[in-house]
């Protein structure tokens, strides 16, 4: 079905082609007209792409082996309850990661992320300062905080739990991610497998030492983690 549509784009987005070519071609502007001959050729070659890397869901798809966290295409955000009323949310700018992918036996998988304290980034400069402050974070002595799976749980054809560690401020406490995996597919550019996962967790700050702040009072403990996932397969 899939397929069938992106072959009718193409068709159209050629036909549309010619009837620019012969309009531009009357005008003499041979000039804008291979501007718009090369610009086709590119729409009809990213259709036919897309038709023949198309995303798979199977796990077994995907080639064993090791992956690294594309850092441009992947998040990590969280959200704290403020006053009751509404989620505060914030993200981490900076990440890396690597996941030992296990396509026969996903369970065999394991997967470990860092992040930047410092890279925290909310709608308010002064609270990042704040949070990446000795207050909260403390990214000055504490320039980390890490997650390391110890096991995985397959929970359905596309889901699952990873289990792990989660460090921050050198407080390390167990941690379960509910995964959803996404699937995975060669990259058109580089031409690596890459992999998408979604995650989700709850955490309470106070785990890790997270308190004392002046505004405690009107943030609650519970904080949910959501968590967005591209990892590129490493070329030997």
């Amino acid at each position: 079905m899939a397929r069938d549509i992106l072959s009718e784009i193409e068709a159209i987005s050629l036909q549309i082609c010619d009837a620019w070519c012969v309009s531009l071609s009357g005008q003499g502007n041979n000039k804008k007209m291979r501007s718009v001959v090369f610009a086709c050729l590119a729409l009809a070659f990213a259709a036919v792409t897309a038709n023949a890397q198309s995303v798979s869901t199977d796990a077994k798809q995907a080639p064993t082996g090791r992956y690294s966290l594309d850092k441009g295409h992947s998040q990590v955000l969280f959200a704290i309850g403020h006053e009751g009323l509404t989620d505060y949310y914030g993200r981490f700018d900076k990440l890396s990661g690597t996941l030992n992918f296990d396509s026969a036996e996903p369970e065999k998988s394991a997967v470990s992320v860092t992040i930047d304290t410092n890279s925290v980034d909310t709608p308010s400069h002064e609270l990042n300062g704040t949070l990446s402050g000795k207050a909260v974070f403390d990214a000055q002595d504490f320039p980390t905080a890490t997650f390391r799976s110890t096991s995985v749980v397959r929970t359905g054809p596309t889901t699952g739990k990873i289990i792990g560690d989660l460090t921050i401020k050198n407080i390390t406490k167990p941690v379960t991610l509910d995964v959803t995996f996404n699937g995975g597919r060669p990259d058109p550019m580089s031409g690596s497998y890459v992999i998408g996962l979604s995650a989700t967790a709850s955490i309470k700050r106070t785990d890790f030492g997270i308190t004392g702040m002046a505004w405690e009072p009107f943030v609650g403990n519970d904080v949910k983690l959501i968590i967005e996932a591209m990892f590129q397969q490493q070329k030997e």
